[in-house]
């Protein structure tokens, strides 16, 4: 089974791909989608949604799971990173995916064991987990990161309202 991993962000989001065969996970790839910040704010979202939709159709997931986002101290900032995750929640629902949400204490507390982990804890048991990941930057290990957190709990009754 396929699963998409995204950190949403409206400057970079994140993705990572991982195959799970029971409680096997294998990486299959990651990257990130980087908008052009001189854009207007639509033609960015409209970024996310092809650049989104195209690792769709490359990969062909068949689940997503999606980091939900912390509030910032400005809100213009907290209200446009917003708008760019309901694209990144948008665009694998439209492609006909399931999609999860998890906090970041959630994917931090499945990846490394404590829920306030440090970021750099988190890239080292991505790469642990996942030996073969190339792990493009931040914001892909934190996309794999969150691949991996829905591996561990999609069969999880709070995550759909039922066992599927």
């Amino acid at each position: 089974m396929r699963l998409l991993g995204l950190d949403p962000g409206l400057r970079i989001t994140g993705w990572g791909i991982i195959d799970i065969d029971g409680n096997r996970m294998s990486y299959i790839a990651d990257g990130a989608i980087k908008t052009n910040a001189k854009l207007p704010l639509a033609e960015r979202l409209v970024q996310l949604y092809e650049g989104i939709e195209e690792v769709i159709k490359r990969f062909g997931p068949i689940e997503a799971a999606v980091e939900e986002t912390f509030v910032n101290k400005n809100p213009n900032s907290t209200l446009k990173l917003g708008q760019a995750r309901g694209v990144v929640m948008l665009t694998p629902a439209r492609a006909g995916l399931n999609v999860c949400e998890y906090t970041p204490n959630q994917v931090k507390k499945t990846v490394v064991g404590a829920g306030h982990a440090q970021k750099e804890q988190v890239q080292m048991m991505v790469k642990t987990l996942l030996p073969a990941a190339k792990i493009e930057n931040a914001d892909a290990a934190d996309a794999l990161a969150v691949a991996i957190c829905h591996a561990q709990h999609r069969n999880t009754p709070d995550k759909w309202g039922a066992l599927k």
